[in-house]
């Protein structure tokens, strides 16, 4: 590989995080890198200090662009949107997992989704990725006053919807084994136990596969709910526990055919908010990934 080829490469998973984390969907997240490398390739190299302040300043601006237009099309989304949920591996140390579940989650990512786009992207620059504030000015084109302003609000619109524990790795894989094996037994009041009274259930369809349209709640009516699908396909149904986001969460299949990706928050051993992605669009690299 050439020179080029080769800074580029060197800087392609910072570009592909920031990407990920501003839309919310690993495709636009990949065509915008890509973008992205056709721009470098063309780019006269010598007119700029910093070839990474470049492809950053370029791959925020274009997810700016993408994210005001699916702001659009969000708007008339059919039922709950929820980012496209990526498997990844279990960090190595305690700085990794912390990292991770802090600026990668579902739950993280969707509370994203309350930032105005230019917001969104001076928060993630600052806080996730650390860059100075003339960093993120200069990105976003704005004065330092400007972006110290959209980071203040933006941390105080996130501080508020974020869930409010951190909770240990090893609660949280207890918990769902705990969960993956009560649903499996068809257990309902141990599923009902597991669950916090106010437990809440998201599910995004997309329009693509029935889904509720509203927030479930209940732990009676949750439990009820998996124990009706244990009671109507038995063995038909099978959970396998993966990292979804960094996190622990659950693959469930039907029939050998992946039917939802779950992740879990949890507070005080307890299970309070389950968001279950369904639409087959989102699911479609990690079933390709489990297909015969």
């Amino acid at each position: 590989m050439d020179d080029p080829t080769l800074t580029f490469d060197s800087h392609r998973r910072r570009l592909q995080g920031i990407a990920y984390r501003m839309l919310g969907s690993v495709a636009e997240a990949e065509e915008v890198v890509q973008d992205a490398w056709l721009r470098w390739h063309d780019a006269d190299k010598n007119s700029f200090d910093s070839a990474e302040a470049w492809l950053v300043t370029v791959v925020t601006r274009l997810s700016i662009d993408r994210l005001r237009a699916a702001k659009v099309q969000r708007e008339h989304y059919i039922g709950t949107w929820m980012p496209e949920p990526m498997l990844t591996e279990a960090p190595d140390t305690p700085e990794q997992l912390l990292e991770r579940a802090d600026s990668v989650s579902v739950a993280f990512l969707t509370v994203l989704e309350r930032l105005a786009p230019e917001a969104r992207a001076a928060f993630l620059l600052r806080e996730v990725f650390d860059a100075d504030y003339d960093e993120v000015a200069q990105t976003l084109g704005k004065s330092e006053a400007a972006c110290r302003q959209l980071v203040h609000r933006a941390k105080l619109q996130v501080q508020e919807a974020r869930p409010r524990f951190n909770v240990p790795r090893e609660t949280h894989q207890r918990l769902l084994r705990a969960f993956a094996d009560a649903a499996a037994r068809g257990s309902l009041q141990d599923l009902k136990a597991l669950m916090a009274e106010d437990v809440e259930l998201l599910g995004d369809g997309g329009g693509k596969v029935q889904t509720f349209d509203k927030i479930l709640r209940g732990s009676q009516r949750l439990a009820q709910l998996y124990f009706s699908l244990w009671r109507r396909m038995g063995a038909g149904v099978r959970m396998e526990l993966v990292d979804i986001n960094g996190e622990p969460g659950m693959l469930r299949f039907l029939d050998s055919e992946l039917e939802s990706a779950q992740t879990f928050e949890i507070e005080n051993d307890l299970i309070v908010r389950i968001r279950a992605q369904r639409n087959p669009d989102k699911l479609a690299r990690i079933a390709q990934l489990f297909s015969k």
